[in-house]
């Protein structure tokens, strides 16, 4: 039986259309998709409704729930997607929407589990007990198990349980039959975890407060005992302020004769009952020697060998986006299919259809829509995109980014923060909107808003990122290796900074690191072109919109007026020629849109090394985009999100006009 690619849901770069966030209210027809993350809840999710959720083989990523519909048996059945979680005691973000639906909703629980991981899972499976939801447990990646020689007592498992339970390969679409048969009897779990004396007198007492009627009574208990109070909200209704009171004095009586912290003595009551129930129902074969990829993923994050295979995944990725795409297939977009063919058409179907001179210059003059917008979109931008875009899928499904993760530990440690800021921070490479929004994935207020900054500072996104190595292309090797030091030292000094201004500890790096797979390559190609489609609708607009602001201004007599209003700025600082001042003003819309301007420039010549080098830093730089901007302000406030937009603002440009004083004087380009 062939590989299956496990998959999670992942935010698209800005809200991709296929998986609509929305909420799932309290019906009987509904089902909830959930368990750990990296088990495929996603695929799942696709497979029963169609809708597409881009997946990826890491986990973390989900910060949001999409929604669609199934036909289950003739009816049809909402289905949520929600993010991963370990426990309904939710540590994140993240962790909360899916632990707080699933408190709340009536719906049936579709609990997806990697076969292979079966102990982690069933800790969960008995968490979902105590709430007493109705479940059908999904084991997927049977064939992954099979291949590591672990045999499943399917129905034993499912009499243990008294649940459902229903082997799955879901990238393959084996054994969907058998789960729609089992969808119409999902049903309370029957297994009970029996707690220690201090756990089970301490329910005793809590019970009376608590009524009968709240909803996953045992669980919430459970959950207070165990030090959650985000629960509070939930139960002060059913049992006011004084009962709250007496549920925390109950807490704190059972910490007093409990051995260990009473989240653990609990934690560990479940892991041994799951534990009991793997060894009746799971045998393991002696192994073989490790595959050649699991081999190969070790090597990705030793301290030592990982860094040639870091070295290898850049230089490949830097030939096939700063050379393959950026050489020849922006020549071939800008010299062949607009400079010979679509540029001449559009400019004398112009001549001939439009009769006022204004009209003719806002469509092919100097700022034209169809002379500038257009090509920078389509000719200069998307080519390289669309390869970054399928370079950036490869490496999400063969499992590569949280190997990063792991080698990034140390580096993260200079912000004080741990390995798992790295997929928000790589996340942004793709979009930095959307990579502001996965910062719930992280447990602590002061981690988000240091990985927002640093997002907002020096992370490009990747149609920036895509303009700025077909720049380097051209350029000697230093040109990128002070590109790189110089955007790596800023965020470096202003991380160290925020870090030490803004107050709290940083979070214990815990993080799962999935098995290296093949790419699906399936996958990767309906990513690559949900991104593109993505690009299209989302920034192309933008590129109009920019267009037409500089055809006003210069229409208007303004952009001179700019022009010289930014001389001391542009020119006498930043050393940059006074044309860049139309790529800086465009790029407070999208900062590829800047970028693009100023490759526009490098290739008509008006750019010396130096100013090229200079202008990426500052650029990089930048301020956010709006988009980027409106999301920190719905994450952090209006407050926050503007002072991090003006000390980035001010950060660039100070940075440039160093750096150009700096390389002046050193004549290192």
């Amino acid at each position: 039986m062939s590989n299956p690619r496990s998959a999670k849901a992942v935010p698209e770069s800005c809200h991709t259309a296929a998986s609509t966030a929305a909420p799932v209210s309290a019906r009987d027809n509904s089902l909830i998709v959930t368990g750990n993350p990296n088990v495929g809840k996603s695929v799942l999710f696709h497979v029963l409704t169609g809708r597409y959720a881009t997946v990826s083989n890491y986990p973390g990523t989900t910060v949001m729930m999409s929604s669609g519909t199934a036909v289950i048996n003739g009816s049809h059945v909402r289905v949520a997607d929600t993010p991963g979680l370990n426990s309904l005691h939710a540590a994140s973000e993240d962790e909360m929407v899916a632990r707080d639906l699933l408190l709340d909703d009536q719906a049936a629980i579709i609990q997806v589990c990697d076969a292979k991981n079966l102990l982690r899972a069933l800790t969960l499976t008995l968490e979902l007990a105590e709430a007493n939801a109705r479940t059908v447990l999904v084991l997927n990646m049977m064939d992954e198990a099979r291949e590591r020689r672990m045999h499943l007592d399917v129905e034993g498992l499912q009499q243990r349980l008294g649940i459902p339970v229903a082997p799955m390969i879901a990238t393959q679409r084996w054994g969907l039959d058998r789960l729609r048969g089992a969808l119409p009897h999902a049903s309370g779990c029957s297994a009970r975890v029996t707690y220690p004396a201090a756990i089970e007198e301490a329910l005793a007492k809590m019970e009376p407060i608590m009524p009968a009627t709240l909803r996953a009574r045992k669980a919430l208990m459970l959950l207070w005992l165990a030090g959650d109070r985000s629960i509070a909200d939930r139960i002060e209704p059913s049992v006011g302020a004084d009962g709250l009171a007496a549920l925390s004095q109950i807490a704190a009586e059972a910490q007093a004769i409990a051995p260990q912290p009473l989240s653990v003595v609990i934690a560990q009551a479940r892991m041994q009952h799951a534990q009991q129930l793997v060894r009746q129902v799971m045998r393991v074969d002696a192994q073989r020697r490790a595959p050649w990829l699991e081999r190969l993923g070790s090597l990705a994050m030793h301290p030592v060998w990982g860094l040639p295979v870091l070295a290898g995944v850049l230089a490949l990725m830097y030939w096939l986006v700063g050379d393959l795409a950026a050489q020849h297939g922006v020549a071939f977009m800008e010299e062949i299919v607009f400079g010979r063919y679509l540029t001449p058409a559009m400019t004398w179907l112009a001549a001939h259809a439009v009769p006022w001179v204004w009209g003719r210059a806002l469509l092919v003059g100097e700022y034209g829509l169809l002379t500038m917008a257009l090509p920078y979109a389509f000719a200069i931008i998307l080519p390289i995109v669309g390869m970054f875009f399928l370079c950036f899928g490869l490496l999400e499904d063969v499992g590569y980014l949280p190997r990063l993760a792991v080698m990034s530990n140390r580096f993260c440690a200079l912000f004080g923060l741990n390995g798992k800021a790295v997929l928000p921070l790589v996340l942004g490479l793709g979009c930095d909107t959307m990579a502001t929004m996965t910062c719930r994935i992280l447990e602590t207020r002061r981690d988000r808003l240091l990985v927002t900054l640093l997002l907002a500072l020096g992370v490009p996104c990747s149609a920036q990122l895509a303009v700025i190595l077909a720049m380097m292309a051209g350029q000697p090797p230093a040109s990128l290796a002070i590109w790189i030091g110089v955007v790596l030292a800023v965020m470096v000094i202003i991380g160290r900074a925020a870090a030490r201004l803004i107050p709290g500890e940083t979070s214990p790096f815990l993080y799962e690191i999935p098995p290296l797979r093949r790419p699906k390559l399936s996958n990767v190609v309906v990513k690559t072109l949900g991104r593109m489609e993505w690009y299209i609708k989302e920034a192309v607009p933008l590129f109009f919109l920019g267009t037409l602001l500089l055809f006003l201004l210069d229409r208007l007599g303004a952009l001179v007026w700019l022009r010289q209003l930014a001389t001391p700025v542009v020119v006498s600082w930043l050393g940059l020629p006074a044309k860049a001042t139309d790529a800086l003003l465009v790029g407070f819309l999208r900062r590829d849109f800047g970028a693009a301007g100023l490759f526009a420039l490098q290739r008509s010549g008006a750019l010396t090394g130096i100013q090229t080098v200079v202008s990426l830093v500052t650029i990089t730089l930048f301020v956010p985009c709006i988009a980027q901007y409106f999301m920190m302000v719905k994450e952090h406030g209006a407050k926050i999100a503007t002072r991090i937009a003006a000390a980035v603002f001010l950060i660039a440009f100070v940075t440039g006009g160093v750096l150009m004083r700096a390389l002046t004087a050193l004549r290192v380009l």
